[in-house]
């Protein structure tokens, strides 16, 4: 079995949290490394969509996921419920510029690295990230994912990465492009 490399407590704010990318991919993987160790039990994922769903809706939404998408011999009902109980969800719609990101700062640690995931189309994630940077959520210890194709052809790749780049150093950003 390989060695699991334990990381940092984290607070993860996912953008797109009641996506296909998110319940179908991203909350199992979670699961999986919250179940091996690596994932630390302080640690907490906020899920942040325009939807207005409660913590338990939300939580109610990654269970069915995850009943679905982890292997019926991995569900471990103990760790499940420790991990759900690490789900929290925000309402939002980040690009609207009247949004009130209280919730955020009063869930988010300032000590703790901050991981945005953007699960969402590639065309919000300039505004995403700039609507973090107003709302002062973007610190040093921030990390920003991009995961799906980063534009449609080289120039909109350019506006992206330029976009997020005028947030984010360029040790922030992690970029998942499944077309690359």
């Amino acid at each position: 079995m390989p060695k699991i490399i334990p990381v940092a407590i984290f607070d993860c704010v996912v953008f797109g949290a009641t996506g296909d990318l998110t319940l179908r991919k991203l909350l199992p993987a979670l699961y999986y490394r919250f179940r091996d160790g690596q994932m630390p039990p302080e640690s907490r994922v906020i899920g942040a969509a325009r939807s207005r769903l409660s913590d338990d809706d939300f939580r109610g939404r990654a269970i069915k996921a995850l009943e679905k998408h982890v292997a019926p011999g991995d569900q471990e009902p103990e760790i499940m419920h420790r991990f759900l109980a690490q789900l929290h969800y925000v309402p939002i719609d980040a690009t609207e510029p009247d949004a009130d990101w209280s919730r955020f700062r009063d869930l988010l640690d300032p000590d703790r690295v901050r991981v945005f995931y953007l699960a969402t189309s590639p065309d919000l994630y300039g505004p995403v990230c700039h609507a973090l940077a107003t709302a002062s959520l973007v610190t040093e210890h921030s990390r920003v994912v991009l995961e799906k194709p980063i534009g449609h052809d080289l120039a909109s790749a350019h506006v992206i990465i330029d976009e997020v780049g005028k947030v984010f150093t360029e040790a922030q950003p992690f970029r998942i492009d499944h077309y690359l």
